[in-house]
Order: C-alpha cells, then sequence, then structure tokens
C-alpha cells in the first residue's frame, strides 16, 4: 500500500510539471514555433523553464530542452544538474539528449514521443547507453493525449495556412 501511495504522488507530481511544459509550449507557439515546452525540477521546486525559439532566435540550438539546461546551469553555478529531472513535452532530438547526459540529469519525464527523430527511445535511446558514463532514468506518456494534440493541431494549421498562401 505504502509503494502505491508513492506511486500516485508521483503520478501527480509528473502531470503537474507537465502541465507546465505544456505552458511553456503555449508560448512557443504564441510565437508561431513548434510547440515544445520544458521545465527542471530540482528538490521539487522548478528551477528553470524553456521553449522552443528556433525560427525566432535564428538559433538551431534554441530548443526548449537546451534554454532549460542553459539556465538551470546558470541558476546552480555549475554544468551538472544531478539531482534534477527534466519535463519535456516532445521526446528529445540528438542533440538535445546528448546535452541531457553531459549535463547528468537524473530523469527525464516525456509527454509524446518523436518517432521521426526522437532519441530517447524512437530511433535511438541516448539516455540509457550503458557505453556513456551517465544514464538517466526515463518515464514517457506523461499527459500524451495533450502534448500530442498541442503538435498535431499546430502542423494541422501549418499546413492550411501554406496551402491558404499557395492558392492566393
Amino acid at each position: 500500500m505504502k509503494g502505491q501511495k508513492f506511486m500516485d504522488a508521483q503520478i501527480t507530481s509528473d502531470e503537474k510539471y507537465m502541465r507546465e511544459a505544456i505552458r511553456q509550449a503555449k508560448k512557443a507557439q504564441a510565437l508561431e514555433e513548434v510547440p515544445i515546452g520544458a521545465v527542471l525540477v530540482c528538490d521539487g521546486k522548478i528551477i528553470s523553464r524553456g521553449y522552443n525559439r528556433r525560427n525566432t532566435d535564428k538559433n538551431t540550438l534554441a530548443h526548449a530542452e537546451m534554454t532549460a539546461i542553459r539556465r538551470a546551469s546558470k541558476k546552480l553555478g555549475d554544468f551538472r544538474l544531478e539531482g534534477c529531472t527534466l519535463y519535456v513535452t516532445l521526446e528529445p532530438c540528438q542533440m538535445c539528449a546528448g546535452a541531457i547526459v553531459q549535463a547528468r540529469i537524473d530523469r527525464v519525464v516525456i509527454g509524446c514521443m518523436n518517432p521521426k527523430a526522437g532519441c530517447a527511445g524512437s530511433i535511438l535511446n541516448l539516455l540509457q547507453m550503458e557505453q556513456f558514463n551517465h544514464q538517466a532514468a526515463v518515464t514517457r506518456g506523461v499527459l500524451e493525449e495533450e502534448c500530442s494534440a498541442l503538435l498535431t493541431q499546430f502542423f494541422k494549421q501549418l499546413r492550411l495556412k501554406k496551402q491558404l498562401m499557395k492558392e492566393s
């Protein structure tokens, strides 16, 4: 029974922080960016947030995870983010997965998977390769439907916008 209470508390906690990651994704969407959001949590507190800004900043590195990692490292004064959990609405790409390993983040909680570019289990699983000096625990599918719907709606609207521009 005690184990079940812990699992229930963990699920509730994961959903709470994933909802904040979704809020961050909506900030990206407001900029007409692919709606991806991330938050980094340490000791039960959000220490940094990030959302996709690649087009806005004209910067390949401006992914949600990279922004959250950079801000957390600056706040903590260390590149090592041991003891932290990253919540991200979409499975990290190879760049972000590599940064997660390099930052030594303990746990990654993913909203929805990315079969075309994901490197936390879809194409590769860089987060749990035994050959690296660090592996992160991974939880997948937290608020998956909400995270997936954000992306589906975004790309549907983008295709419609392109079609309308083509017709005019």
